[in-house]
């Protein structure tokens, strides 16, 4: 008889029944190396399933969680809350909106079979109103005591709306700063002309759907990705690549997606992996299968670079508070923090060196910078004179970094004085031109969901009713969030139809002979380094 492995209880907490939605108690424990977090239902049974792919990863990530202000002026009190239910936001949740999804339509030009949210899926047009569109701006831009000023404009596919530039005009006029466009990058690939008015409106970046370097992993947008990056080098529009990654499917290009990205670094920023979120209901046998987190894609780029970038060289979120923590204490106004639960997201910033790839945790002390910055934001507070702390700044910053080892060209110790006590944030742009940002968020699903990362959440959604509502709240019970919202403030297909005198297939793109073939030349570049890079290993 096999033995049964032993488990040890790490936290108990809130999550939901699958089936049904009731809220339960949780236990999220350690087995085997891995983190679980189980349930019972009284109706439905007992429920477990993999929270985090590694204990000794979720162990060192927690040493960087905080919790950050929250909210001062909340639409729902913390009496009449039982997290997840009532989101809005509460007086219980702990972070401000870090970055606002705005949802301007549900219609796409694609009709992926997987997709949950598309129009003809959901038997009814959303669409909501440049007003609304405005009020819900208005909304996050009116948080306190710090505002939220970062807005993603998402869908469906935003690029179908015909006023999609008026649009963006309108969210940076009301004072939204950051604009984010999230696309799937067809019709921006179709015309240089869009790609530079969105850009001219305010669009800041484009994060574009990518799930892998061959058509196999990548049969939505493969072909076509030439022609967009392209058109954005012509626009200047910086794009960050989002690869959806699923155990067995796509999981084995991770490094290949990090390379491509890296090949194009003159207009890719970065690349966001997001492990799969497994929505609907799901047998266990198959959310064995696809189920992935963010532990585990962390090790397959280490094992595919052959150690280039490893597992200790990833930070979570809330590692970076640190820096808003002494620039708050420095400024004495109340900062932007990123204080996202730890096991939601994790991040470096990796510099290219010929063909090699070297990560800023290679020649930076990370975890002694950011002590020293908590320590002399406790020194401003304590009332030591703040010049005398700014001038220890200069000259201990460079303590932590190591010169032989940092890539040359680079100041890293100038440009974090420069954007720490002069706030001159363009010098971190010169990162930008040197380093590629790897990104990684996991959003929960019914059988992972844990109410503590909720409570923590600083992706949110602005909805027409007035609400902010977290991400894993809003789309992972979408009875009570998204669908029940969306469809109060939609039309019906055949009202929409009727108006706009087409029908919503008339919107779907039909790839050309002439995109197949342009697509297949797509990779050619990232080969040619992969060549140069084995070559480099190798040596």
């Amino acid at each position: 008889m096999q033995q049964e492995i032993s488990k040890t209880l790490l936290r108990r907490t809130k999550s939901i029944c699958p089936e049904c939605n009731r809220i339960l108690d949780a236990e999220v424990f350690e087995r085997g190396d891995r983190v679980y977090i189980g349930k019972t239902c009284p109706v439905h049974g007992y429920f477990e399933d993999v929270y985090y792919g590694s204990y000794d990863v979720y162990k060192r990530f927690s040493k960087y969680a905080r919790d950050g202000r929250g909210v001062s002026n909340p639409t729902t009190r913390a009496e009449t809350v039982n997290c997840p239910a009532n989101c809005g936001l509460c007086t219980n949740h702990l972070s401000h909106t870090g970055l606002a999804n705005l949802v301007v339509t549900n219609r796409c030009d694609l009709n992926c079979w997987y997709c949950f949210f598309y129009a003809e899926k959901a038997g009814y047009v959303y669409e909501p109103s440049i007003e609304q569109i405005r009020r819900m701006a208005r909304n996050m831009l009116g948080e306190k005591p710090t505002r939220g000023v970062a807005v993603q404009l998402t869908g469906g596919e935003p690029m179908v709306r015909e006023d999609i530039v008026e649009i963006i005009k309108a969210v940076k006029e009301e004072g939204v700063t950051h604009v984010q466009l999230n696309s799937d990058g067809i019709i921006l690939s179709q015309s240089p002309e869009k790609c530079k008015s969105v850009r001219e409106a305010g669009v800041n970046t484009l994060y574009v759907s990518f799930d892998g370097v061959s058509p196999k992993t990548n049969p939505k947008n493969y072909w076509e990705f030439p022609s967009l990056l392209e058109n954005c080098r012509r626009a200047g529009l910086g794009m960050v690549l989002v690869p959806t990654v699923i155990n067995s499917v796509n999981d084995m290009e991770v490094w290949d997606m990090v390379r491509y990205a890296a090949s194009n670094m003159d207009i890719v920023r970065g690349i966001n992996f997001q492990p799969v979120s497994l929505v609907g209901r799901m047998p266990k046998a198959q959310r064995d299968k696809f189920r992935i987190t963010i532990p585990d894609v962390i090790k397959k780029i280490d094992e595919q670079s052959g150690g280039q970038i490893s597992v200790d060289d990833w930070f979570p979120v809330p590692a970076s508070m640190p820096f808003s923590n002494f620039v708050e204490a420095w400024t004495g106004k109340t900062q932007y923090e990123l204080s996202t639960h730890f096991a939601c997201g994790a991040a470096t910033y990796v510099f290219k060196d010929g063909a090699a790839y070297v990560p800023i945790s290679r020649f930076v002390d990370i975890d002694g910078m950011l002590k020293f910055l908590d320590d002399k934001a406790d020194s401003i507070r304590s009332g030591k004179n703040k010049y005398l702390v700014g001038a220890e700044v200069l000259t201990g910053l460079n303590r932590y970094i190591n010169r032989r080892k940092m890539p040359s060209g680079l100041n890293l110790g100038r440009m974090l004085f420069s954007a720490l006590i002069r706030h001159d944030y363009s010098s971190l742009g010169q990162i930008q031109e040197k380093a590629l940002f790897l990104g990684m968020m996991h959003f929960m699903d019914k059988y992972n969901y844990d109410a503590e990362r909720v409570r923590r959440c600083d992706i949110h959604y602005l909805t027409p009713d007035d609400r902010i509502i977290p991400f894993c709240s809003y789309n992972v019970i979408p009875e009570w969030y998204r669908d029940r919202i969306q469809r109060r403030f939609s039309m019906s297909i055949e009202e929409w139809e009727k108006a706009n005198g087409k029908t919503l297939k008339d919107g779907y793109y039909k790839r050309s002979s002439f995109a197949y073939k342009e697509g297949e030349t797509l990779f050619d570049k990232m080969h040619e380094e992969k060549r140069l890079q084995t070559q480099v290993l190798e040596h």
